[in-house]
């Protein structure tokens, strides 16, 4: 048996193959290039007033985080986890601020987990490692948070399961 085959049967790892996270790392392949793109338009087109090279850099970056935010939230909403229900009394904006703030959270994991990673590890391999770590966290988050069902109570609520009769009803 191949080496790929025995670690596709761990369950921990055939979950990384399932049709939604694939789709939650083409989502976030698109956003790497989104921000790329727009990084490089703001720089050298959009923002040239802008003399500070830092200043420049700051608001290009600014700009290219936040476009490739919105791209993401889109895709994941409307793509990655198309399937679900969204709760009927949340506002957009209000879905995208916690989409936004599971995204900072995550960030924050990608540094601490690249700065306690880089004692042990070259700086690209910690931090590789950390991307990979936190994307779990993001996909956990937007699953089971951001994007979670919401469906009504009864399609949800446990199955009734008789209880067994006692002796004293017989």
């Amino acid at each position: 048996m191949r080496l790929v085959d025995r670690l596709a049967e761990l369950p921990l790892v055939a979950w990384f193959f399932k049709p939604r996270f694939i789709k939650f790392g083409t989502v976030g392949a698109s956003g790497v290039l989104v921000n790329l793109g727009v990084l490089y338009v703001s720089q050298e087109f959009l923002f040239t007033t802008i003399r500070s090279h830092d200043m420049r850099l700051n608001v290009s970056l600014g700009l290219a985080i936040f476009c490739a935010t919105v791209n993401n939230f889109y895709w994941n909403r409307f793509w990655t986890w198309s399937d679900r229900t969204h709760h009927p009394d949340k506002h957009l904006v209000l879905h995208f601020g916690q989409y936004a703030l599971a995204c900072w959270v995550g960030i924050a994991v990608q540094v601490i987990l690249t700065k306690l990673f880089v004692i042990y590890l070259y700086y690209l391999i910690a931090n590789a490692l950390a991307i990979v770590l936190a994307s779990v966290f993001n996909f956990l988050v937007n699953n089971f948070w951001t994007f979670r069902s919401h469906k009504p109570v009864d399609e949800i609520a446990l199955p009734i399961i008789p209880e067994p009769e006692s002796d004293d009803e017989k």
